[in-house]
């Protein structure tokens, strides 16, 4: 578990050091507390909760400079930070964006949950396990994966968040997404049975290494001072780390 200000600084220290070639592609994983992030073209107003409420919930708030509006990080979900060069991939968000999406359907497929994409609405999405959204009345569709993205020079930054055991009634603190009448849910509760982050990030791994073509490293936290003065993975290799 890592607060999200200071997986924001690592992540501002990796862009930096990607951008002039001094590190790999870098895939960060972890889970964060209570938080709650607001995106750079987002609506204060999609937050439905005094600042008074979240204090008394333990739930953070944090602009940011991501795409997207607002949603929420909490324990039980996934959140998944790519530093990508994309000059060294494709140079199309586009594409960059659909393949995140990939990463998480195929993830979900690896439980036989048949999550999709849907159209005008980033992210990935299953029919409605439950008769009623459980951020909103009744829907069809419920999101089981967000996303939100930075590029500074193509190299990229922010990214994913999968619900994999979320307490999902952190989501009524919000509109999610900015999306209204569209309902959030997650993969245990698709699922109808406990499962565990531990369970799912190696398909998230896996998936991720298959879409962008590349090979993992895996490097824990404590190698990360080492990564960011200079260590360089094998020759076409993006480096994993785990800073739960």
């Amino acid at each position: 578990m890592i607060h999200y200000a200071e997986a924001s600084e690592l992540q501002r220290q990796l862009v930096e050091a990607r951008k002039v070639g001094a590190i790999p592609d870098v895939l960060l994983l972890c889970e964060h507390p209570h938080v709650i992030t607001l995106g750079r073209n987002g609506h204060r107003e999609h937050l439905r909760a005094s600042e008074h409420i979240l204090a008394q919930m333990n739930v953070e708030f944090h602009p940011t400079d991501r795409g997207g509006d607002i949603t929420y990080h909490g324990p039980g979900q996934i959140v998944g930070y790519p530093i990508l060069d994309l000059a060294e991939h494709r140079r199309d968000i586009r594409w960059y964006v659909d393949a995140l999406e990939e990463v998480m359907i195929r993830a979900s497929g690896d439980f036989g949950v048949a999550a999709r994409r849907r159209e005008g609405c980033r992210g990935v999405w299953v029919d409605s396990s439950s008769s009623r959204a459980l951020s909103g009345p009744p829907a069809g569709e419920e999101k089981l994966g967000a996303l939100g993205v930075h590029l500074s020079r193509w190299v990229t930054s922010h990214g994913f968040a999968y619900n994999v055991s979320t307490d999902l009634r952190f989501y009524d603190l919000i509109v999610p997404c900015g999306i209204v009448g569209k309902g959030v849910t997650s993969l245990e509760h698709v699922l109808g049975r406990a499962i565990s982050s531990d369970q799912v990030s190696p398909r998230l791994i896996s998936h991720f290494a298959d879409v962008f073509g590349c090979s993992m490293e895996t490097a824990s936290r404590d190698a990360l001072a080492g990564i960011l003065t200079g260590h360089q993975a094998a020759d076409g290799a993006a480096v994993l780390m785990d800073i739960s």
